[in-house]
């Protein structure tokens, strides 16, 4: 499987969070080909400003392994993680991350700067669909803005 079938699976997240009138925004963590955990913003519906996309992908993670470590695991995310997610990737040690879109107004660069949040073995990739991620979130916010 590639990293574009699993960019897809993280885009149909969004799309369920997108249908909850949550930012959509979605995330699977892989392992061995396979997905292992799945996650879609759920802010509003559970009243909790941790419940991002990748909080949740990770947390089914960790509960499917049995591990809070996910060194030979990818992170697949379609917006930038803020930098909340990013210290808790960095604590998972995971191994690699591949996200959409940049976000220029909350993604961790914005805290981080150029220096790297994640932890030194990580490896980072971006781009990957990234003008349908930020097409999905640009829609949601003009949307609510009407």
């Amino acid at each position: 499987m590639s990293d574009e079938y699993f960019m897809q699976q993280a885009l149909k997240e969004a799309k369920k969070a997108q249908e909850k009138r949550e930012v959509p925004i979605g995330a699977v963590v892989v392992m061995n080909e396979q997905i292992i955990g799945r996650g879609y913003n759920q802010v509003e519906m559970l009243n909790d400003c941790t419940a991002h996309a990748e909080m949740i992908a990770l947390t089914a993670a960790f509960n499917y392994l049995g591990s809070k470590y996910l060194m030979d695991a990818t992170l697949y995310v379609t917006l930038e993680p803020c930098f909340m997610c990013a210290g808790a990737l960095y604590w998972s040690k995971i191994g690699r991350i591949v996200y959409g879109a940049e976000d220029e107004k909350n993604g961790y660069r914005r805290v981080a700067g150029e220096r790297s949040p994640f932890h030194p073995k990580t490896k980072l990739e971006s781009g990957l669909y990234g003008e349908e991620s930020l097409k999905m979130v640009k829609e949601f916010f003009a949307a609510r803005r009407k």
